[in-house]
This record gives structure tokens, C-alpha cells and sequence, in this order.
């Protein structure tokens, strides 16, 4: 068992990871009956998205001595209507200000788009990923 949900009542949930115990709290958004006071869960499925990505980029950097320490992403979820589900989640990768050649960029971008995550959204979500190179 990876973890465990319990339903806290108005909408929100609590998450535990049970081999680390954090906890992740998720709230319905204002824009479907919820308050909006954390991640709801479609919030959490589009940064998984960009973690996912970040995280398989590290791997990647790691096993090729490429440094990318300070990627931040900045993550936007669309929603659409009939049936309500994500419909497109759009990531721009902001990577350090440093200078990466051409293969380490393609290799990055590579691994970045090859992530487990990124591979298991159906084509019904789509994926609108730009990397920016500083």
C-alpha cells in the first residue's frame, strides 16, 4: 500500500504517504463547490506532472555530471467543462542560469518528457511543455 485518503468532511481529504507519513491536505476548488484552501486533487495531478519531469531530469543530470540545481517550473492546470477533467496542463521549465550545450539540452528535455507521469496521462490531457535555457 503506497497511502492512505481519509475524507475530513466540506470537501477536503487527507493524504498519508505511509512510508514517509507526510501528509497532503487537498480542498475542492472555489470554481467546483470547494473553499480552495490547498491543492485539490486536479492541482496535484499537474505538479505531479512538473515533479515527475524535474525529478527524471535530475536522474538524467546526475548520471551525466550536469548540474541542475534551482529548476523551478511554473505549472498551469485547464479545466474543462463536459466531463469535467483536466483538459490541457502546461509546464514551463525554467532552468538555471547557466550554460548547457546543445546535447545536454536535448538530453534533459529528453528525460524531462520520458517521465513516468508525463507517460501515464491519456491523450485526452494535453501535455504543453517549453523548456526556458537562461
Amino acid at each position: 500500500m503506497t497511502s492512505t485518503v481519509t475524507y475530513l468532511g466540506d470537501l477536503r481529504t487527507e493524504a498519508v504517504h505511509l512510508q514517509s507519513g507526510t501528509v497532503v491536505i487537498t480542498d475542492a476548488p472555489t470554481d467546483n463547490q470547494g473553499k480552495g484552501e490547498a491543492f485539490s486533487p486536479t492541482d496535484l495531478c499537474a505538479t505531479s506532472l512538473a515533479s515527475c519531469m524535474i525529478t527524471i531530469m535530475g536522474i538524467s543530470a546526475r548520471n551525466h555530471d550536469i548540474n541542475i540545481d534551482g529548476t523551478r517550473a511554473e505549472v498551469t492546470k485547464i479545466m474543462e467543462a463536459n466531463p469535467r477533467r483536466i483538459g490541457a496542463v502546461e509546464i514551463k521549465l525554467i532552468m538555471p542560469a547557466q550554460t548547457y550545450s546543445e546535447r545536454e539540452q536535448k538530453l534533459l528535455e529528453t528525460a524531462g518528457r520520458s517521465c513516468p507521469v508525463a507517460l501515464s496521462l491519456g491523450e485526452g490531457v494535453e501535455q504543453r511543455i517549453h523548456f526556458v535555457w537562461q
